[in-house]
């Protein structure tokens, strides 16, 4: 199965994980081995480093690429701010821009993550910005340095399924980075769904930790995008609207006549 590279990292296994609706660190610990996923998403506003107790950065491999996100950002600037405070905490350069002012719906400010992924980008940053499904969004993104795009599925939390799914195919077909597709995903189908689609790669968080087995459901979505995946790079037969026989009605019977 072909890699998945964003920000000069070659990726095998194209799960990635979100841990904030998880209840401790030790379950982080243990979805993140079942996943065998290479990035895990944290918010920076939960990272202690001063605290070795119930710091979720502690139930991270070391291995594994650190994908700090900028929830509770209310504009670029905040944003921006948090992505420096990170890196200064020893978070790494990737980042996942987070611009969220609706308090409703948590839908992202296209405009706002724009000017974030611009400044931070300049600076250095890996930066994978979280955005509704929008073509034109999309573009200057990419203009501004995103190395991904990650339209949501669905709202957040919702575990919806892909409720964009006309729009993030657009993006897909029209844009040149990896799309993660985040937010919105509620069970495996819903993943295998997005990678047959063509997505680059899925994150998951609350499909994962408000399932009853969390272990086990990390390890059904790991599967899910590796099968998901394959049916894409194997090309998925045509669809008809009329009925086709699977084995010739004539022929064989007769003699080959």
């Amino acid at each position: 199965m072909d890699k998945l590279s964003i920000g000069g990292k070659e990726l095998e296994n194209r799960l990635f994980v979100g841990t904030g609706k998880f209840p401790n660190s030790e379950v982080v610990s243990k979805v993140i081995e079942s996943s065998n996923t290479q990035v895990v998403t944290v918010a920076l506003r939960r990272v202690d480093l001063d605290s070795k107790q119930g710091n979720v950065i502690e139930a991270i491999p070391k291995n594994t690429i650190l994908l700090p996100n900028t929830s509770g950002a209310r504009n670029a600037e905040e944003a921006v701010r948090l992505a420096r405070l990170g890196k200064a905490m020893g978070c790494g350069n990737w980042v996942k821009i987070e611009v969220i002012s609706d308090s409703k719906y948590l839908l992202p400010d296209n405009q706002e993550t724009i000017k974030a992924t611009e400044i931070l980008s300049k600076e250095g940053f890996v930066v994978l910005p979280y955005m509704s499904p929008d073509l034109m969004a999309a573009k200057r993104l990419v203009e501004a340095g995103a190395a991904a795009v990650m339209p949501l599925g669905a709202p957040i939390g919702s575990n919806r399924g892909l409720r964009t799914e006309e729009l993030i195919k657009i993006l897909i077909d029209e844009i040149d980075v990896p799309i993660i597709v985040d937010a919105g995903i509620g069970k495996p189908s819903d993943a295998i769904q997005a990678m047959e689609m063509g997505a680059g790669g899925v994150l998951v968080d609350t499909a994962i930790a408000t399932s009853k087995d969390p272990v086990k459901m990390a390890k059904a979505f790991s599967l899910a995008i590796k099968a998901g995946r394959m049916a894409y790079e194997a090309k998925l037969g045509v669809q008809s609207q009329n009925a086709k026989a699977s084995s010739p009605l004539t022929g064989f019977l007769n003699g080959g006549n």
